[in-house]
């Protein structure tokens, strides 16, 4: 831990840790520092009790970097009056029956934040206003984990290729606004990642999915594709935490490390959340060395 630092960290499990003793909204450099270096030891970190401005969340999601706009959803983007590096995630409708954020009540499968994109968000944050009684859990997999358990064959098979990321359907399984249905992987809208990439500040080589849906090993026969690609996603539950909201909690976890999804909830509940997503500050790079992994 940072010198300066009295912050404390709580490990979760095999993943996760929770961080105690920080007011998020007057957070010292040395505070910013020492999160940082939990962040990157344990992927996903967790503050409770926060009582957060809007303004207080970007200040603090600032110190990650520069920040992306909220992406295009199926409800299109969705951000509070004024301020639109955020991003409102909720189930609620305004008076005109309008969704005043994106995703809804359902289930929101396993999923890497716009890994569609050339340069995916290294991070994101969520930040609970309004929560159901019941249900809207989020939960994370560690994707250093994954490729850990899988038998080195198939870490050798996958080294050379690159997984196509479809960018058609967003979390939830809406078709993301302006953008046409596709069920076809190797001619929907979507960019090209290695399959395993190297984390840039920490080195260490980590599975990278995005989503099945649409998915497609480039360069194999889709039948090939679909076969591989069941195969690697039976490792994605290897290491799993599962978050129960309170409000005023706040989650960030590392885009490049982990996959996220969210339980559904009672349509008739409120839950409003705002996040934000910390711009990629270069695109996923394949890893030059792997971890050791099962035999």
């Amino acid at each position: 831990m940072p010198a300066g630092s009295k912050l404390e960290v709580a490990p979760l499990g095999a993943l996760g840790a929770e961080i105690k003793a920080v007011d998020l909204a007057r957070v010292s450099v040395a505070e910013v520092e020492a999160i940082k270096s939990a962040w990157y030891r344990h992927d996903v970190v967790v503050f409770r009790n926060q009582r957060l401005t809007d303004d207080d969340l970007l200040a603090f999601s600032r110190h990650f970097g520069t920040l992306d706009p909220p992406p295009n959803q199926g409800a299109g983007r969705k951000s509070p009056p004024g301020y639109p590096d955020i991003y409102v995630v909720s189930n609620v409708r305004d008076e005109r029956g309008e969704p005043i954020g994106a995703l809804g009540d359902g289930e929101a499968l396993w999923h890497t934040d716009m890994s569609y994109a050339a340069h995916p968000p290294d991070a994101s944050m969520l930040y609970a206003l309004e929560i159901p009684a019941h249900g809207g859990d989020t939960s994370f997999c560690s994707m250093k984990a994954a490729l850990t358990r899988m038998p080195k064959s198939l870490v050798e098979r996958l080294r050379g290729l690159d997984i196509k990321h479809d960018g058609t359907y967003d979390s939830g399984g809406y078709v993301r606004k302006g953008l046409t249905a596709s069920d076809d992987p190797r001619t929907s809208v979507g960019t090209p990642h290695p399959a395993i990439i190297e984390h840039p500040v920490s080195g260490k080589p980590a599975l990278y999915l995005g989503r099945r849906r649409n998915a497609y090993v480039m360069g194999l026969d889709l039948a090939e594709s679909e076969r591989l690609l069941d195969q690697i996603w039976s490792y994605v539950e290897t290491a799993v935490y599962r978050h129960r909201w309170a409000v005023g909690d706040l989650v960030l976890w590392d885009n490049r490390t982990t996959m996220h999804r969210r339980d559904a909830f009672d349509p008739n509940a409120r839950r409003i959340m705002h996040r934000t997503q910390i711009k990629g500050s270069s695109a996923p790079k394949r890893a030059s060395m792997l971890l050791a992994t099962a035999q």
